[in-house]
């Protein structure tokens, strides 16, 4: 799970995706294309939305996306189109570039593929992003 900085959607998309799947099977990690917040915690509206979710993502601390992650994961998942692009100029190859997607693909209800980024909205904007990811994180999960 990619976003820009890595402590608003991709945690949540992170922390909701993990819970979903078997542990025992899948390992959901994130990212972020830009090395603003390394080290942090999800922003703390992030972890609130997910806490009253029953979902604690306030372990996760924030980390640059390397071109490594190709090799580590079969499913890079980036929130919009922006973050898409960073991330394939980092591709090394066209196996690389494969394992890319649009996180909003899997939500065929959807026309914009941008999940929105809440960081200068309130706690409304940071519910509805939730609502969204979880949305998509179930279509993700029925389709593997």
């Amino acid at each position: 799970m990619v976003c820009l900085g890595n402590i608003c959607r991709s945690p949540l998309a992170h922390g909701l995706l993990e819970s979903k799947l078997n542990s025992q099977e899948y390992y959901v990690d994130s990212a972020g294309t830009a090395s603003y917040h390394i080290g942090s915690q999800p922003d703390r509206r992030s972890i609130k939305v997910a806490l009253n979710a029953g979902i604690d993502i306030s372990a996760q601390r924030a980390r640059a996306f390397k071109v490594k992650d190709f090799d580590e994961f079969d499913y890079i998942y980036a929130m919009d189109e922006s973050n898409y692009a960073d991330i394939l100029r980092l591709s090394r190859n066209e196996n690389d570039s494969k394992k890319v997607k649009l996180f909003l693909v899997a939500n065929k209800s959807r026309f914009d593929k941008n999940v929105p980024d809440p960081y200068y909205g309130d706690m409304s904007d940071f519910e509805c992003v939730f609502n969204l990811i979880n949305e998509t994180a179930d279509l993700i999960v029925e389709g593997i």
